[in-house]
């Protein structure tokens, strides 16, 4: 069993696509990033923090931080409808990188993976982007978008994991499970989730 120190459906769901049962504990932790400090470096000591923050001695934890990242600079999550405009017209007909940090915390002390990808979105009619504001979906999204839904329309490349740019990067999050002895491919996993 392990603890994933976030609320996000979509990294359940990539937890029980590999078969790892799972409960809940969401870590709330100031996630702005610190004067200085580069995007990459921002990511993971996000994911660190909110894994260390649940760990309490007993279930390893599986901490993750995502961010879009524009010419050096993150996106952040839009909280408005302008703030999401803009953040998808910066996106538009551009490549930009997504940053995924994942952590694992247990008893044996903490492990961290970076998974980085690029990915290239069509030329965005401003029209477009406010009926994908109306649409709800990319309002508490990295980069105001979610490449596993209606946005994926958006998207003409993709080079690196999607996983990762869903917010859970399955490769180097088996590497970290492993590392720790958590096993995958069990089944039942669904079943056995829960919240903490």
């Amino acid at each position: 069993m392990l603890l994933l120190a976030s609320a996000s459906p979509r990294r359940r769901e990539l937890l029980w696509q590999i078969g790892v049962p799972h409960l809940i504990a969401v870590a709330a932790i100031d996630e702005q990033q610190l004067m200085g400090e580069t995007p990459a470096d921002c990511v993971g000591r996000l994911a660190l923090a909110k894994a260390r923050k649940v760990w309490k001695g007993d279930l390893p934890v599986l901490g993750a931080d995502t961010a879009v990242v524009v010419g050096g600079e993150m996106q952040g999550k839009p909280g408005t409808k302008d703030s999401a405009l803009a953040m998808l017209s910066r996106l538009s007909g551009r490549v930009h990188e997504v940053l995924t940090a994942v952590a694992l915390v247990d008893a044996r002390g903490s492990g961290l993976r970076l998974s980085r990808s690029e990915v290239r979105f069509r030329e965005l009619d401003p029209a477009e982007c406010e009926r994908y504001w109306h649409s709800g979906e990319g309002r508490d999204k990295a980069g105001g978008y979610a490449i596993q839904g209606l946005a994926a329309v958006f998207i003409s490349e993709l080079r690196g994991s999607y996983s990762g740019v869903m917010g859970l990067p399955l490769f180097e999050t088996a590497a970290l499970l492993d590392g720790a002895g958590v096993p995958r491919w069990q089944q039942d996993t669904a079943a056995t989730a829960g919240a903490a």
